[in-house]
């Protein structure tokens, strides 16, 4: 390079320094779980400015409730006071369970980390756009060494239930041990004893080795979980990204009436838990990543976009809202000798058949109020007649176990003596997101789901509910919502901000940048384009991961 070039550009450079705004941060992420912790963790290693904006709280390994029933300090309702960081949103299609605290859902989830089979880039309006099957291997290898995924070792008696029935359902060979973010004794160790950071050369946190109490999902009070907060988000602080949370982003808008964004974005937040919702604070930035998680990106950028902030979202927003074809049944025995909540909260898994796939699942000793969502498996077809046939089941159960079927629906004592089966499919199907008024409170739009009903249950699955019942002697259930609602319950909703290869298929392209706008992103589930038929955390990063791998630039000089 000549005398000439270096003056040339360091004039520019000189030039840029004076014509570019100065901004806040130059990244303002929303959101931090998979999505949001991966994109703060990539963009400060980039050089760049960045801060989190989490509606949830921070929590630590000592603030965690010892059991569900501490709903003030589990269900996270702010505005009726409940602070915890699990939520359930209700409706007409789904019941959607989902976490809210700084490292998203991470804080909650049962730490299944599982790579999707190849099909899943046939599918869904991502097909086509990329060769995702070259390149996603490498992001999600990124991804599992940064969470610390390894093959879960803590079988627990909910597990060899599960290889049990899968025996005498003629699956047994597709019987597996879970790939877990955990940090597990060595052979031969009893758990519970604290190590120096094991997995980034001693530049994380210590950690301490799971017990296997089956705890996962309503906090790990133990430190074994690698939770976004251990990796991610840790590095991200580390490296001078600030979080702050218990603070709601209400606005996005582009700054000097630059339509597009190219001049940069003023961000408005409130405090999350504030009854009133003030005060406000303003930031400016560069670039936004909108990493809420599928419902709270979508409902967000619904309001953006109706109140004139961001006009150009394009019109698929709210499109093509996945619920993984989920199914939650499971097995109850009462009085049962080995305590089934033992182990690692997903800790094993089968296949039915090429697209059915069900974990078994646990929540720890004590944590018994998701029971109050159970009730007698019940088949039939969807509707008034399956009520009646319930109603009949259950009054049957009565007459000839009245005494089991009390103490298989009482909820004392259902985490120690359930089998929780996850059921997850493949196969499509989707629904649709708007942001409305309902009947039954018109004071406020809120999201609702329109389009076809996703289908209430899985026969396939119900049948190896039933098996499995026998074989254990207990009851199989099922939950409340699907027999009397016709409303499945699912905790991976996916899509509403569809990957395309224009805003008439899509909101988002093939990197995850919204169209119409400029350094604006979405990384979260919502743009995940199909059923993967696994746990979707996983994908969530490493669709992140391949997001964030492009070039964004140089830092704005300051």
């Amino acid at each position: 390079m000549g005398i000439s070039d270096a003056i040339g550009r360091q004039h520019a450079s000189d030039t840029r320094e004076q014509i570019t705004p100065q901004f806040d941060f130059d990244y303002i992420v929303i959101g931090s779980g998979f999505g949001g912790s991966v994109a703060a963790h990539s963009l400060t290693e980039k050089g760049f400015r960045v801060a989190v904006m989490e509606m949830g709280r921070r929590w630590t390994p000592e603030k965690f409730p010892d059991t569900n029933w501490k709903i003030w300090r589990y269900i996270w309702r702010p505005r009726i006071a409940l602070r915890g960081f699990f939520n359930i949103s209700f409706f007409r299609h789904v019941l959607i369970l989902h976490g809210c605290a700084v490292g998203g859902g991470s804080i909650t989830y049962a730490n299944t980390l599982l790579v999707p089979k190849d099909t899943v880039w046939d599918n869904g309006s991502w097909a086509g756009l990329a060769d995702w099957k070259s390149e996603m291997p490498g992001h999600y290898q990124t991804a599992m060494q940064m969470l610390g995924v390894v093959e879960n070792r803590i079988l627990g008696p909910a597990d060899y239930l599960l290889k049990a029935a899968a025996d005498s359902h003629g699956v047994g060979h597709t019987f597996y041990r879970t790939n877990v973010a955990v940090f597990q004794p060595p052979a031969g160790e009893p758990g519970g004893r604290t190590y120096p950071d094991p997995y980034f050369g001693g530049a994380g946190p210590e950690r301490t080795t799971c017990i296997g109490c089956g705890g996962c999902m309503v906090g790990c009070r133990y430190n074994a979980k690698n939770s976004l907060d251990k990796n991610y988000l840790y590095f991200a602080e580390k490296h001078g990204a600030r979080i702050f949370d218990e603070t709601r982003v209400v606005d996005v808008r582009p700054l000097h009436n630059n339509s597009d964004g190219s001049a940069g974005y003023e961000v408005c937040t409130v405090k999350s838990t504030s009854f009133s919702g003030h005060p406000h604070r303003r930031f400016t930035c560069r670039g936004v990543v909108f990493a809420a998680s599928a419902l709270g990106t979508m409902d967000l950028l619904f309001r953006l976009k109706e109140k004139g902030s961001l006009p150009a979202i394009s019109d698929q927003l709210g499109n093509r809202v996945r619920t993984n074809a989920e199914s939650l049944i499971g097995v109850r025995v009462p009085g049962v000798r080995e305590d089934l909540s033992k182990g690692i909260a997903i800790g094993s898994g089968i296949y039915l058949d090429e697209h059915t796939h069900i974990e078994a699942t646990r929540y720890p000793a004590g944590s018994d109020a998701m029971a109050l969502m159970g009730t007698l498996l019940t088949g039939g077809r969807p509707g008034w007649t399956r009520i009646l046939l319930w109603l009949a089941t259950l009054a049957g159960s009565l007459l000839r176990h009245p005494v089991r079927t009390v103490r298989a629906l009482q909820p004392f004592g259902w985490a120690r003596e359930s089998l929780i089966l996850l059921c997850m499919q493949t196969l499509d199907g989707h629904i649709d997101m708007r942001l409305r008024r309902p009947w039954y409170w018109p004071f406020r739009k809120v999201l609702v789901s329109t389009g076809r009903r996703v289908p209430t249950f899985i026969p396939q699955a119900n049948e190896f509910a039933r098996k499995a019942a026998a074989l254990t002697g207990g009851i199989p259930l099922s939950m409340v919502t699907e027999i009397l609602f016709n409303i499945p319950g699912t905790a991976h909703v996916l899509g509403g901000c569809p990957m395309g290869d224009s805003p008439a298929t899509g909101v988002v392209d093939q990197r995850n940048r919204v169209f119409g706008y400029e350094n604006m992103y979405v990384c979260d589930g919502s743009v995940l384009s199909a059923n993967l038929g696994v746990n979707p955390s996983l994908t969530i990063c490493a669709i992140a991961e391949r997001a964030m791998s492009f070039d964004f630039g140089c830092p704005i000089a300051r």
